[in-house]
């Protein structure tokens, strides 16, 4: 694992986009596997001025979404797929024919998980899966468990991830309770896996995840494992990590 201390925010981010534009660079048809929440929003806003520069094309580039909340409207504006909308894919040239997102709406979710599954080795596989990390050590929506998940399911949410998620709804009522989402083998087969933290309030996970034991109460620990993970870190989010 490499690991990549940003000053903050601003500087996470943007180390994090030149990791991703060369992996543009080096392979235009790239498929990149994308994350939701607070802590991309920035790569993708550098992101997009790169391009609005004329420094990154996304035209031949595919996508594969790690997650989808279950039972929300792709046009509801707390849904996965609006987010990418809005933050990237209507502010660049890629083709939406090629992104790829969990459909939320479908009542099987075996069958869902298969489908999306299929999808992702129709591509070849991800090129590089970004990532966030949740305060109990989730990546996608594999919550902290007795094993790790294997392929594309649907979870139960943890309350502590609900209670995170709040924020975006009017009130904690609104806020699903399961999504769809990649498993931990699926996003362990990415070829490259690129990993953003910010902020002091995730120092005791970073510790936990990426210097402590490899358990699926930390699902991030299972990161150890991998032969090629960047870890992009501001200051904050590394303080409690011995250097």
């Amino acid at each position: 694992m490499r690991i990549y201390e940003a000053k903050d925010y601003k500087d996470m981010s943007r180390k994090a986009a030149n990791i991703i534009s060369a992996q543009v660079i080096m392979k235009p048809d790239c498929t990149l596997g994308l994350a939701t929440g607070s802590t991309p929003i920035g790569t993708y806003e550098q992101l997009v001025d790169w391009y609005n520069k004329g420094d990154i094309d996304f035209s031949e580039i595919h996508t594969a979404n790690l997650d989808e909340y279950r039972g929300i409207e792709r046009t509801n504006e707390q849904s996965y797929y609006y987010f990418m909308n809005h933050h990237l894919f209507s502010k660049v040239n890629i083709d939406k024919n090629n992104t790829n997102i969990p459909d939320g709406m479908n009542p099987d979710a075996i069958a869902e998980g298969k489908r999306y599954e299929e999808v992702i080795r129709s591509l070849g596989g991800v090129d590089l899966q970004l990532l966030g990390m949740g305060h109990n050590g989730h990546i996608g929506f594999n919550e902290p468990g007795t094993e790790f998940a294997k392929e594309t399911h649907c979870v139960d949410l943890a309350e502590s991830t609900i209670e995170a998620n709040k924020r975006f709804f009017a009130s904690i009522d609104e806020v699903p309770r399961q999504a769809y989402t990649m498993g931990i083998r699926t996003i362990m087969q990415a070829k490259k896996i690129l990993i953003l933290v910010s902020g002091e309030e995730k120092a005791d996970i970073v510790a936990k995840a990426f210097f402590g034991p490899i358990t699926p109460e930390v699902p991030a620990s299972i990161l150890q494992m991998h032969n090629d993970v960047i870890l992009v870190a501001d200051a904050a989010a590394l303080s409690k990590v011995s250097k």
